[in-house]
């Protein structure tokens, strides 16, 4: 195997990191965190582990850095009660369906249920996202009740068809789910 050297130029560098990243990406994605290191990312972008800790520090940082996550949430703030349900279900389906292998979302999801580092990551994320884009639509106090279970519906539609793949759910078309999980989340943005 053909190690790259400690790189200089700016464009090296960042060649360097993008296959760092791209390598990571794919570790976590097929082993998980907890089985992830950093020698076999190192192994993977063809350079010495050395510069993986150079640029990542540690596997924590990589993980974080490989899965820099904007879930890239429509604006709600003019969608209407009635079609907000459907438009959330629709975003995630349509960021998912393209390549879920790919996916920085649906490898944080994998990690998370073992590790508590991916775990506090999910978190993060959805509160930073999800809620406060919920809080825009609904208001704070309705988005601050519901963010959580509405995270859970589209966090469970994600293990069961991309991770776990079961078949009563991969058999469903994407209008399929969002017809049936949109009442769901309906039901969970309600005011009470």
């Amino acid at each position: 195997m053909t190690m790259v050297s400690v790189d200089k130029g700016g464009s090296r560098s960042d060649r360097t990191k993008a296959a760092i990243l791209t390598a990571a990406r794919a570790r976590f994605a097929a082993h998980g965190y907890e089985r992830t290191t950093i020698r076999g990312v190192a192994e993977d972008a063809r350079i010495d582990p050395s510069m993986v800790m150079r640029y990542y520090g540690n596997k924590a940082q990589l993980f974080d850095a490989a899965l820099a996550i904007d879930l890239r949430m429509p604006d709600l703030s003019n969608v209407s009660a009635d079609d907000l349900p459907r438009t959330l279900v629709r975003h995630f389906l349509t960021r998912w369906e393209g390549d879920p292998a790919d996916d920085a979302l649906l490898v944080l999801t994998r990690s998370a249920v073992t590790n508590e580092h991916a775990a506090a990551r999910m978190h993060d994320v959805f509160a930073t996202q999800v809620a406060p884009a919920l809080a825009a639509a609904v208001g704070p106090e309705v988005a601050a009740r519901s963010a959580g279970l509405v995270s859970a519906q589209l966090l469970g539609l994600a293990l069961t068809r991309y991770l776990l793949r079961l078949p009563a759910v991969t058999a469903l078309t994407p209008d399929q789910i969002e017809r049936s999980l949109a009442p769901a989340i309906a039901a969970t943005l309600k005011p009470t």
